[in-house]
């Protein structure tokens, strides 16, 4: 005969798999068609009743989570992040909370990388309130930041964190200020027997995604809380033999405006045709629930296997009720300095379900704005850190996928990513993008040059697995040239596109200026074609036949330069991965 304590055990585990049923038969519906919003509050309660359920077992074997957030000057960014993560918490409840309030498996490591000494202080702030709220919050500001290195100041770690001057220790850049979060995080590491996960993200993204309702209502696209992120990444990491995931984004692109012009020049050339030929004063035919697509937004997306778009995407007008055209033309005029500041206003990524445990593929890119990585990944760093360039993460993904395969994978859990604030149309922090304000002139020549040069990293990376590295130290001069071919190869992928661009740019102005078109005859779009103009002139200043941004991809002592420390990064990759196995260990020891 079963004792009462087996058989309440037994019940127990009934209820528990009755309500992940029910969870499933939510999704179902929730996802039917379109998001039907009207259910999410039913879908949130059956995850927050499961909860109840599995905080009744006698132990709850599932991961902790530390929540990885470099920050760099972007306080309000850095509290629209952590207010999602709150209300990822309070919708579904992962972990439970323990009697004083306080998320059991869920805890932040805020790493700042600032340097303005206002936005430092209202960080820091941020992260007390936070913690007061019950989500276990750190601040890795720049003296523990600085301590931490002091410990490890017999280790070589130039090629990993880089040399930075103390008294200016801020804006490192993502990379090296993750490596050294990641370093942190190797000092905290948790109690024996826990299960713990490392989940880095972005600042500037947030614990939601976006969505277009099945039943279609004046608010069109919407953000929302409807993706158990934490609890998906608990039974991934569960049932797979994996060491990192990696999501996607939603919403704005990962990508630099350096290799987005061409096709956002192309929505915006349809956009103005089809101005032309409708009246002024009727209302603006909107486009259907159409998302972005795989790397829609990428100029080069064919260079990473994607399909090209074979066609203008539409503007998605968000003004209420049934805007007219002539509202709708200065409404999306607002939106083009954008651009230049990263969001792309026509090519923005949507939310499509699928389960995400289903979802699993082998990955070759990490975002490094979303991963996610046992303790025991810990020893792969961000490569080439000190470079600073774009395209980072993908590179780092060539190595993972040449060395540890299939446990390096993909799955459906995008996170929501917001380039610019929506009351000044600019990043709060944005390196290498110069904008001159009043005078709308905006200058990417930084980014550019750190674009070009990833994608050169990139490519050669992909040549250089291939030869076995990183397995196998190769010569510095099969380093090298293979270097020196992707610098003319890739240039020529960039003149290509420049020219295209140029030939649109030109086009674009014929329609702009055409002095029968409506726009030019109502004064109260005066402002609206300056708007349009100003693009026009920020296009061609980039990407024009006189522009230093080219001017500096061209320069040949620049890019000797480039391809000397892109080198000197790869064939020192050996020597700091033991320089950084020493660091670990260090602070492994007792009392390090």
């Amino acid at each position: 005969m079963l004792s009462p304590a087996t058989c309440r055990h037994a019940d127990l585990a009934e209820q528990i798999a009755a309500q992940r049923d029910v969870i499933a038969r939510c999704a179902a519906a929730l996802w039917d068609g379109g998001f039907r919003e009207p259910l999410l509050a039913t879908y949130q309660s059956a995850w927050r009743r499961l909860e109840a359920l599995l905080e009744k077992q006698a132990e709850d074997r599932r991961h902790h989570f530390v929540i990885i957030i470099p920050v760099a000057d972007s306080p309000i960014h850095l509290r629209d992040c952590l207010t999602s993560l709150l209300e990822l918490c309070r919708a579904y409840a992962y972990g439970g909370q323990d009697e004083h309030g306080r998320w059991r498996k869920v805890s932040v490591l805020l790493a700042d990388d600032s340097s303005d000494a206002a936005a430092i202080a209202q960080q820091r702030r941020i992260a007390g309130e936070f913690d007061a709220l019950g989500l276990n919050t750190a601040y890795f500001g720049l003296a523990e930041q600085l301590a931490l290195m002091d410990r490890l100041a017999d280790v070589d770690l130039t090629g990993i964190v880089g040399v930075h001057d103390r008294d200016a220790y801020g804006h490192k850049g993502q990379a090296m200020m993750r490596n050294i979060a990641y370093l942190n995080c190797e000092a905290m590491r948790a109690e024996p027997g826990q299960r713990v996960l490392f989940y880095t993200l972005d600042a500037d993204q947030e614990f939601k995604v976006n969505v277009d309702q099945a039943v279609n209502t004046p608010e069109g696209r919407r953000e929302v809380c409807a993706v158990n992120f934490l609890y998906h990444l608990d039974e991934i990491f569960s049932r797979a033999e994996i060491d990192v995931l990696t999501g996607k984004v939603v919403g704005d692109p990962p990508v630099s405006p350096a290799v987005m012009a061409g096709n956002f020049l192309e929505d915006v050339i349809g956009f103005l045709g089809e101005m032309a030929a409708a009246e002024p004063d009727l209302p603006y035919r909107q486009p259907g629930n159409v998302g972005g697509g795989d790397a829609a937004y990428h100029d080069m997306a064919d260079l990473f296997g994607f399909q090209p778009a074979a066609e203008a995407y539409r503007y998605r007008c968000p003004l209420p009720d049934a805007p007219g055209n002539a509202a709708c033309f200065a409404d999306f005029s607002t939106r083009l300095k954008r651009f230049f500041h990263g969001e792309h206003p026509t090519r923005v990524t949507r939310f499509e379900y699928a389960d995400p445990l289903t979802s699993l593929r082998p990955a070759r890119t990490v975002y490094t704005g979303n991963y996610v990585f046992r303790p025991e990944a810990l020893r792969w760093f961000i490569p080439y850190a000190p470079l600073r360039l774009r395209m980072s993460g993908p590179t780092m993904g060539r190595l993972l996928q040449a060395e540890i395969g299939a446990r390096f994978v993909s799955a459906n859990l995008p996170m929501l990513h917001k380039r610019a604030l929506e009351a000044t149309g600019q990043s709060e922090f944005r390196p290498g993008v110069e904008d001159a304000g009043e005078a709308s002139s905006i200058d990417l020549c930084g980014e550019f040059e750190r674009q070009f040069h990833g994608d050169v990293m990139l490519f050669s990376m992909q040549r250089l697995t291939a030869l076995g590295y990183p397995g196998a130290e190769l010569q510095a001069s099969v380093v090298n040239d293979t270097l020196r071919a992707m610098q003319v190869e890739m240039r020529d992928q960039y003149r290509v596109k420049q020219a295209a661009i140029l030939q649109r740019l030109t086009l674009l102005k014929t329609l702009l200026r055409d002095p029968a078109h409506w726009w030019r005859q109502r004064a109260e779009l005066v402002d609206a074609v300056h708007n349009f103009e100003s693009f026009a002139a920020n296009i061609e200043h980039n990407f024009g036949a006189a522009s230093p941004c080219q001017a500096r991809i061209d320069d040949p002592a620049r890019c000797a330069d480039w391809r000397a420390r892109q080198c000197a990064a790869i064939t020192g990759l050996h020597a700091s991965r033991r320089q950084w196995a020493r660091a670990l260990r260090m602070l492994q020891a007792p009392g390090g």
